[in-house]
């Protein structure tokens, strides 16, 4: 196993310069750079925004660009924000990682405790009313974008009934309180998880009817063991193995949807950050947090692997 996980980590390193290669050349060749966003708006000069260039960098080739880039990277150094000049990238995102960290761990939470009893409840009854139910609200939860369903619970929750924060982690020079960061939680969580959470409740439900079927059931019936001793003894351990690879192949989806979530809900996480950077092209801000969400993805990937061993011991590396 630690041999595997090796090769895996070292893997990892030509797929991430990959990954750093595509996206640097992508975000360069996109119009507009970051010096014009600026030029309307606080009268920087043609004269001005050739200096910003030559200083950053930003006239010479894109290779070259890329090997400076990455050569301060190996060493840990991300740059600094080319629009909040002077202030380090790393400085701003671990500003803001701690809100989306609680953002996504929260959501995560909420799908898998509430979507894994709820497929093995389904799984149990297949094709009668609480089954058809669960269905439904299943597919009706994959096919809502969260941008909808987030603006839909913003404006009647809270603009309309002002039972819930409309944006922010705490209530603005209110002393802290862990309740009022609750409050502010609990709508952004909940939109993020919907759509993991239907997905979820489905590949639970779908691998538990499959096992329940199996030969080595029927025989724990027949030996006449209770109907739970079956499901959740001889049935759950080998009805979460696929479940598992999915729920580590979540990860990228939380965080793509983090992104939404997190503008729609003013969340200052890092999705925000991410889109406030987007539009001031930011490179090296942009850059820096493309590289840390394959990270994670490519983490949570290896992560499902080791623990789909650890479920089947069949599994080996």
């Amino acid at each position: 196993m630690i041999s595997y996980i090796m090769r895996r980590v070292l893997l990892t390193i030509p797929l991430l310069i990959g990954i750093s290669m595509v996206s640097f050349g992508i975000i360069h060749l996109a119009p507009g750079d970051p010096i014009s966003t600026m030029m309307d708006d606080v009268g920087v000069t043609p004269e001005d925004k050739e200096r910003f260039m030559e200083e950053y960098g930003l006239n010479d080739p894109i290779p070259i660009q890329y090997i400076r880039w990455f050569g301060n990277v190996i060493q840990g150094d991300f740059g600094t924000s080319l629009i909040n000049q002077g202030i380090p990238v790393s400085e701003l995102i671990l500003a803001r990682l701690p809100n989306t960290l609680m953002l996504m761990g929260v959501s995560s939470l909420i799908a898998i405790l509430i979507a894994i009893p709820i497929g093995i409840w389904s799984a149990r009854k297949p094709y009668t009313l609480r089954d058809y139910s669960i269905t439904t609200f299943s597919f009706l939860g994959i096919a809502t974008p969260n941008f909808w369903l987030g603006l839909v619970l913003l404006i009647f929750l809270s603009v309309q009934l002002g039972w819930f924060p409309s944006g922010g982690v705490a209530t603005l020079n209110a002393p802290f309180s862990i309740w009022d960061r609750i409050h502010h939680l609990i709508l952004p969580a909940f939109v993020l998880a919907t759509a993991d959470m239907a997905s979820l409740t489905r590949y639970t439900r779908s691998s538990m009817m499959d096992v329940l079927s199996q030969d080595y059931i029927r025989t724990a019936r027949a030996k006449g063991f209770k109907e739970n001793k079956v499901v959740y003894k001889h049935g759950l351990r080998n009805g979460l193995i696929p479940v598992i690879t999915i729920i580590g192949l979540m990860i990228p989806s939380f965080i793509g949807g983090a992104v939404v979530t997190e503008k729609i809900f003013s969340w200052p996480g890092i999705g925000l950050l991410f889109i406030d950077a987007t539009f001031q092209r930011d490179y090296t801000l942009i850059m820096a947090i493309t590289m840390i969400s394959a990270t994670l993805v490519v983490i949570g990937n290896l992560i499902a692997d080791i623990l789909y061993a650890v479920f089947d011991p069949r599994i080996e590396y």
